[in-house]
């Protein structure tokens, strides 16, 4: 009776491998080009180039307003750029994206309009509301719960023979909770069409990399699950860009998912309520500072002839102005009424809920 439920798959100790995590990089701090570039066109570069600079001058603004006390804790993308951007690039528009809380400059390439992220930041839950068919899932401010949500959602899809992909982005911090384990052997059985990004930035809130798991990458967790992983350089949005798109290509095509890890840095503190001082070297910063993707891409681009100090500078006053618009926008709109929290709960209010209401109105 005993055999009949052991289905535990038979091991031949002779056909074991060596699992290798692979690593990527393609163009240096230096701007020198190591290997095949990928296929990214003058007009791709500038467009990636623009909602870079975009989120961080969207960046600095929320930080300045969140000094001056309108808007709330604010967390900064400042130097996670490149994989933000480059990775939301090699999405196709009917994929989905299931952010965290570090991903603006993806979000507003996806096209999620500027004004919502300050209205959300503003204490105003509305600016979560996103467009039709910009496919981006709310904030999700606690640790690595969206990894779930994106696999749940693209198990759905892959039922309903829905030929997108589904990408989840978290940071370093997440892959020692549990969610996150949970997600990755669900996605690796059932072979999901899930692109796992993990922004790596160095620190989950004050405690360091090397605190948090003892693996020598993040990416060889992937290991475990049945599925690859690879160590990107997270500031060269050629290596981002070329391993993301890979991995949407394997996992729209039925090959299962990928956890890409981009080796980054947060230049700035944990959010607006932390103070990095206390617990790195500000000497580390300036030389991480040294490997700033907007800079690296930014170099490139002159090198080759189709970026100029006129385009640079045309960009940023266009982009200022696009800021301040959405500034001015989000902060017209009208306040909620306190009523919300009673209406949005539940598709149809409940008695419970509708005696607190008239309670509150009375």
């Amino acid at each position: 009776m005993a055999e009949k439920y052991n289905r535990r798959p038979k091991t031949d100790w002779n056909t074991f491998t060596s699992f290798i995590v692979k690593s990527l990089q393609i163009l240096d701090e230096n701007g020198k080009v190591h290997g095949e570039l990928p296929n990214l066109s003058a007009d791709d570069l500038k467009k990636i180039y623009k909602y870079m600079v975009l989120g961080r001058l969207a960046d600095e603004k929320m930080l300045s307003l969140q000094r001056q006390g309108r808007i709330g804790t604010f967390a900064s993308i400042k130097g996670q750029e490149a994989s933000n951007v480059a990775t939301a690039y090699a999405l196709e528009k009917d994929d989905w994206m299931f952010q965290s809380f570090r991903e603006n400059g993806a979000a507003l390439l996806r096209g999620i309009p500027l004004e919502n992220i300050v209205l959300y930041y503003g204490w105003d839950e509305r600016g979560d509301i996103f467009p039709e068919g910009t496919n981006v899932f709310t904030v999700s401010v606690p640790v690595s719960t969206q990894c779930l949500h994106a696999v749940g959602f693209s198990w759905a899809q892959k039922l309903q023979k829905k030929n997108t992909v589904t990408m989840v982005y978290f940071g370093d911090g997440a892959t020692s909770e549990g969610d996150f384990h949970e997600a990755m052997n669900f996605a690796g059985v059932f072979k999901l069409p899930v692109v796992f990004v993990c922004q790596n930035n160095q620190f989950a809130i004050s405690v360091p990399r090397e605190k948090q798991s003892a693996s020598s990458t993040l990416a060889q967790k992937a290991i475990a699950y049945g599925f690859d992983g690879i160590q990107v350089d997270g500031n060269d949005v050629f290596a981002v860009y070329k391993a993301t798109k890979d991995a949407v290509e394997k996992a729209r095509s039925g090959g299962g998912p990928t956890f890409i890890e981009c080796y980054t840095y947060r230049m700035s503190d944990h959010t607006t309520a932390d103070d990095a001082g206390k617990y790195r070297d500000q000497q580390e910063v300036e030389e991480w500072k040294k490997k700033d993707p907007i800079d690296r891409l930014k170099n490139y681009m002159t090198s080759k002839g189709f970026w100029s100090t006129k385009d640079e500078e045309k960009l940023l006053a266009d982009l200022q102005k696009q800021i301040e618009d959405a500034i001015k926008k989000a902060e017209s709109i009208k306040p909620p009424e306190v009523e919300d929290i009673f209406k949005y709960t539940y598709k149809q209010m409940p008695w419970f809920l509708k005696e607190q209401l008239e309670s509150l109105k009375e």
